[in-house]
């Protein structure tokens, strides 16, 4: 690459650049199963990487005391995942900021001064979202790699989009079938088996047909298809509802109900509305909808997942959805905003709403009994629906 491009790639972004890329060692916080496509994308692009553990009660009280009080759970289980990538080795950390109220923007900055006064020595990499998305994320890796093969970023954009796109598969597959298996943990199963297929795929090829293969494995599921069930909404901040520990594993609690969970936010649908060119992407995006059909309670969006929840909350309840769960982070701001619409949403939509907040002080029993409550409540209304 000769300097002039290499002067016009660096002004998009001010990244750290002390440790050479041949002594990189990479690691990024821990989101649900997000560990296995950027494995692929980045060790395809020649980078040595490090993979935190996924989060725990151990991450959780690591993060805890490193953070001040009042800020959010993602930021303290983000600091959590840094702080052990680094006693792993890792040296490079990766992470994004977005424009908005949600404080994510500022969560690098103060994580990065965090751990300089805690004595580690590192490199922090940030994809701006503020500026030009697709630009930020080309640099950002090619930062990271210093790799110029065409042919390499090809292949590990190929792979790691497509097991992007089969893990969200993978997960639908899951909600469906989990609540009207015969035979209880078969979907389960199957989908820890898919997860093992996806991270071991490295193939172009193979990977494209990753989704079909899915669908016909799990159409092999005895179900009961005379059953049933309540389909719910599950919205809210994006961190909370990828990552089954920081929601207590609701979609699976959910499912031994017999309750079908629809989630509305996705790896592969938030890829596809940040970084595809808007030229070509051709069907509505979720954001579009969801600002579409939030117009009547909100005109504009302000940051994180605020209008998705107040505008897939209209949406659940003209399309048949029986109801509504809405997650958050204790002191999200975003998030707190669309709790203070929801009500009135849920009155004039007539559409049952609940709200679970959370943070390291959440007990997963209180919680559990607030959704059992609501279960029962949503299934009574359907039935009384149906007569």
């Amino acid at each position: 690459m000769n300097n002039t491009i290499e002067e016009q790639i660096k002004r998009f972004s001010t990244m750290d650049d002390n440790i050479p890329a041949k002594d990189r060692i990479i690691a990024w916080p821990r989101m649900g199963r997000i560990d296995i496509p950027l494995k692929a994308l980045l060790t395809n692009l020649g980078a040595k990487i490090v993979i935190p553990p996924a989060n725990s009660n151990e991450a959780l009280e690591i993060g805890v005391k490193n953070s001040i009080e009042g800020i959010c759970l993602p930021y303290k289980l983000n600091l959590a995942n840094y702080i052990m990538a680094l006693n792993s080795g890792a040296n490079t950390l990766m992470m994004f900021q977005a424009p908005g109220s949600c404080r994510l923007g500022n969560y690098t900055k103060m994580a990065q001064k965090t751990l300089k006064k805690m004595g580690y020595e590192f490199d922090m990499v940030i994809f701006d979202m503020y500026r030009n998305k697709m630009i930020q994320t080309l640099h950002a890796f090619w930062h990271v790699t210093r790799c110029l093969n065409p042919w390499k970023y090809f292949k590990a954009f190929s792979l790691g989009f497509a097991k992007f796109f089969a893990i969200d598969c993978a997960e639908k597959m899951l909600l469906y079938y989990r609540p009207r298996e015969i035979n209880k943990g078969d979907a389960e199963n199957l989908y820890n088996k898919w997860l093992f297929k996806i991270d071991e795929c490295n193939s172009i090829i193979k990977s494209k047909f990753l989704c079909n293969r899915i669908k016909k494995d799990f159409k092999k599921i005895k179900i009961n298809k005379n059953k049933e069930v309540p389909v719910v909404y599950l919205l809210g901040e994006f961190f909370v509802l990828l990552d089954p520990y920081t929601n207590q594993n609701i979609e699976k609690e959910l499912g031994e109900m017999g309750v079908e969970v629809r989630r509305q936010i996705m790896f592969s649908g938030w890829l596809e509305h940040v970084l595809k060119p808007s030229f070509l992407y051709k069907k509505e995006s979720h954001r579009e909808r969801a600002v579409k059909y939030a117009s009547n309670y909100m005109k504009r969006a302000i940051g994180g997942e605020c209008i998705e929840t107040v505008g897939d909350t209209v949406y659940a309840s003209r399309n048949g959805i029986d109801g509504i769960i809405h997650l958050m982070p204790f002191s999200c701001m975003p998030e707190i905003v669309a709790q203070n619409i929801l009500p009135k949403v849920s009155r004039e939509e007539n559409i049952p709403v609940l709200e679970l907040v959370l943070d390291e002080q959440t007990g997963k029993a209180g919680n559990l009994t607030r959704i059992e409550a609501f279960i029962d409540l949503v299934k009574r209304r359907k039935i009384k629906k149906e007569r």
